[in-house]
């Protein structure tokens, strides 16, 4: 029972097998195999982004901190969310890459960010002029660190308030999969026709080894995007194996089964918490990881049957009286199967 990340899980076949055809002979290093180009063609073909230019590197933090070392410089801030993933889990990496600029921190329900509290945060902004941090960009986490997602008019209304300030706007998109899957919408409709600069596009955590795009729907940032990446040690020699799981994550929409496999599993674990008379779900469960609150004593028997996930926040703990609701995160995977999550939900009900 596997629910601690979407990061623990196997890689699917398909990927493994197109790293092992990618094995065999030589290929040009850096960006300059053959493999590359049919990702390049890929990722614009789907976005319906044909100016745009893409970059591989091998993590979501790299991405992120890369991309928005682009669009925001060092004496200015970027507006997030206060649980945005650049926030709570980079480790400093976007204040890194950029040369020192800050993180304005937004707050919002679920994770998520409002117009209003995103405009009122902008206007407050460099009101002493030369004294403060300047407005910079605006980054959207979707999906959200809470399991949220952003519809493509929650997008546009987001960038709209950025583009009153002429602000670029990154979109945080590791599990982005999981995002378009559930709004429906079209990849393009959701990301740059909707206001998006800059996409980290993620791979990782949906099946792949290690590997992120970033798509830059602004062409003009891509040589100084190139430079950075060089000279953050983000460049791979060895480009081909980034983009051979790339190019299988995206054949045949491989990456939106993945994704929605994934999402199928967190609604019928998020549908079997709910319905437990102890249980709350503590945010709304739109893509793959599901947020409840059940009794300590749950806790107890699920974590001695093995079951892997975190409690949430971490520094809870299991000593204490049983009947004392704990918060976990749980997150489900492309591969989590409907066993998983019903043994997982018998053990919370105490069968």
């Amino acid at each position: 029972m596997h629910f601690a990340s979407d990061n623990t899980s196997p890689v699917p076949p398909q990927i493994l097998d197109a790293l092992i055809a990618a094995n065999h002979g030589y290929a040009m290093p850096y960006g300059g195999d053959a493999i590359m180009a049919e990702v390049r063609t890929a990722i614009r073909e789907t976005f319906e982004a044909p100016e745009a230019e893409v970059y591989l590197v091998a993590t979501g933090t790299a991405a992120n901190a890369l991309a928005l070392s682009v669009i925001c410089p060092p004496w200015a801030t970027v507006f997030c969310h206060r649980n945005a993933h650049i926030e709570e889990d980079e480790c400093g990496a976007p204040e890194f890459y950029t040369g020192g600029a800050k993180l304005t921190l937004v707050e919002g329900a679920d994770a998520k960010l409002t117009p209003e509290a995103l405009r009122e945060a902008i206007a407050f902004a460099a009101r002493g002029g030369v004294h403060n941090v300047q407005r910079g960009a605006v980054s959207i986490t979707n999906a959200t660190e809470h399991g949220t997602v952003y519809t493509a008019a929650e997008v546009s209304a987001l960038s709209a308030v950025a583009a009153d300030y002429d602000l670029q706007v990154h979109m945080d998109g590791a599990r982005f999969a999981n995002a378009l899957v559930t709004t429906g919408a079209t990849p393009a409709e959701i990301t740059w026709k909707a206001g998006i600069d800059v996409l980290s596009f993620g791979g990782t955590k949906n099946g792949c080894m290690g590997v992120e795009a970033v798509v830059l729907f602004d062409p003009a940032h891509a040589w100084e995007f190139e430079l950075r990446r060089k000279r953050g040690a983000h460049l791979f020699s060895k480009h081909r194996y980034l983009s051979a799981q790339m190019a299988a994550y995206l054949k045949d929409g491989l990456w939106l089964k993945l994704a929605a496999r994934a999402n199928d599993a967190a609604a019928r674990l998020s549908q079997g918490l709910a319905a437990l008379d102890r249980a709350e779900l503590l945010h709304p469960t739109e893509a793959n990881a599901v947020f409840a609150a059940f009794p300590r004593e749950a806790h107890r028997r699920a974590q001695a049957a093995g079951a892997q996930y975190y409690l949430w926040p971490m520094d809870q703990s299991l000593e204490g009286p049983g009947d004392v609701p704990l918060a976990a995160r749980l997150v489900c995977s492309w591969c989590t199967t409907d066993e998983e999550v019903d043994a997982l939900l018998a053990i919370v009900r105490g069968d």
